[in-house]
Formats: C-alpha cells, sequence, structure tokens
C-alpha cells in the first residue's frame, strides 16, 4: 500500500460481516465474520476459490444486498443500500444496445438530470479516457469485448464516485486482452485515483493491480490472507516475472489452497 494511505482514515470499514441465503434447508452461509478496512485511494483485489462468496461480498459493498450479521462503514455511516459515491461495474458490461457508447456513457449524468451540455461534456471526457475516442457512435454490437467492458467503466466512472467496485470485469476476455485492459485500469486509475476493490479469479492480475490482496477461503467465506503488495508504482508488465511476484503468487496460491 502506498505510504500516503498509511495514515489515512478508512474509506470503508467492514465489521464482523456475514452472509446467509435462505433456501428452505437451514440457510447457505456464504460469507463468515469478515472483518477488513480499505483506505482512499487504495487498490484492493479480492481472491478465492469458486463460491467463497467473492461477489456476495462485492454486492453487500455496493448496498445491492443486505448482511445477515455485522456491518459496512462507508465515511462513518452505516452502509444499507446503493450509494451515488459508489460505481459498480459487473462480469457482464450490460450496455443497452439500443444507445451508442457515448450514449451509454451518458445514462447516469441524464438520470441525475445533468444539463445536456454538461452530460456531454462529461460523458465525452469519459470517452477519451477510456480509449474509445473515435467509436462514440458505435453500438454495442459492433464492439468487442474488451471495448464493451471499457464502456462499461466509464459508465461507471463519469458520475465521479469515490469507490470502485468490479466484479470479475475481464473474466470473459482472451489472455491476452485481459493483460492489455489490466493495464488500461491501471492507466485510469492513475488518472482518477478512485478507491477499488476488485474481484478477480487470476493471481498475476490481482498482483499486478492491486495495493493489497485478500484471500477468501472456501464456502463460507472468511478471510484467509490479507498480504500488502509492495511493487513500485507505475507497475511494468516485467514485474511479473520478478522475484518479488513469485513468491507473492506462491503465497496466494497457498492460501487459496489451504
Amino acid at each position: 500500500m502506498p505510504d500516503s494511505l498509511t495514515s489515512t482514515r478508512p474509506i470503508l470499514s467492514v465489521r464482523n460481516l456475514s452472509a446467509t441465503f435462505h433456501n428452505g434447508d437451514g440457510g447457505l452461509q456464504a460469507l463468515d465474520r469478515l472483518s477488513f478496512e480499505v483506505c482512499p485511494q487504495e487498490f484492493v483485489c479480492v481472491l478465492g476459490p469458486s463460491g467463497s462468496g467473492k461477489s456476495t461480498l462485492l454486492r453487500i459493498l455496493a448496498g445491492l444486498l443486505p448482511s445477515s450479521e455485522g456491518e459496512v462503514i462507508f465515511h462513518g455511516e452505516q452502509l444499507s443500500s446503493p450509494r451515488c459515491e459508489i460505481g459498480f461495474v459487473f462480469q457482464k458490461s450490460n450496455l443497452m444496445p439500443w444507445r451508442t457508447v457515448l450514449q451509454n456513457i451518458t445514462l447516469p449524468l441524464e438520470l441525475a438530470r445533468l444539463p445536456a451540455s454538461e452530460a456531454q461534456r462529461t460523458a465525452q471526457e469519459m470517452v477519451e479516457l477510456v480509449g474509445l475516442d473515435g467509436f462514440e457512435h458505435t453500438l454495442p454490437r459492433d464492439l468487442s469485448g474488451g471495448m464493451a467492458q471499457r464502456v462499461a467503466i466509464g459508465r461507471a466512472l463519469v458520475h465521479n464516485p469515490e469507490v470502485l467496485l468490479l466484479d470479475e470485469p475481464f473474466g470473459s476476455l482472451d489472455a491476452l486482452t485481459r493483460e492489455r485492459m489490466g493495464g488500461e485500469l491501471l492507466r485510469i486509475w492513475q488518472a482518477h485515483r478512485k478507491t477499488v476493490i476488485m474481484v478477480t479469479h487470476s493471481i498475476s492480475e490481482a498482483l499486478f493491480l492491486a495495493d493489497r490482496v485478500l484471500v477468501l477461503s472456501q464456502r463460507p467465506g472468511q478471510i484467509r490472507l490479507d498480504i500488502p503488495v509492495d511493487l513500485p508504482r507505475p507497475r511494468q508488465e516485467s514485474m511479473r516475472f520478478t522475484p518479488i511476484f513469485g513468491d507473492l503468487t506462491r503465497q496466494v496460491r497457498n492460501a487459496i489452497g489451504e
């Protein structure tokens, strides 16, 4: 974690968080007493086996799902419903197929009743930030998977949230596109320095992107490992082949396998 974050008051605090889904058979427990904090501008990746509750955790942090026990504190207040300060990017881009790139990104500003001229200008700036200049009037059907996810990220950022939650946003992409999108995400993060919490199944992706990695156990998810990623920024692809990266990879893989 960058030195500037270590003395900063947390923007999010998760306290003894548990989640159980009622299924008529005693309930299915997804999360079990998770506690951790996230500082402003910190980039945190969450890893864990399939079914460990990673997506459930993200939806609770977004205010989209209630917890069964415990609480989430956002800026000193209990979080119990969606907040405009928290943006969310799902596994699928979920773009409106009849709206162009620019129109999809503009949508949150329209819903916020921003004046049309201001909304267009802000959305155009976001189009440029996510690297889609020249594709403003393109429909989703004509975009690659990586481009569609850029639109989704732009749409989540256009109203300037403080926190960005990403649920396996590159999971459906091929390996090379996924690596490129990871680099693009870092570029966007460094430009705006949002607080980011990202779920991923890729150890290499998590270590390359994050200041810190949380590893959840098998269901019900508990925090198995909370490890800082002490790699300098800006990150370079060559870092993936360094001894420290290899050592971090082993620690995370061992924690996932426990």
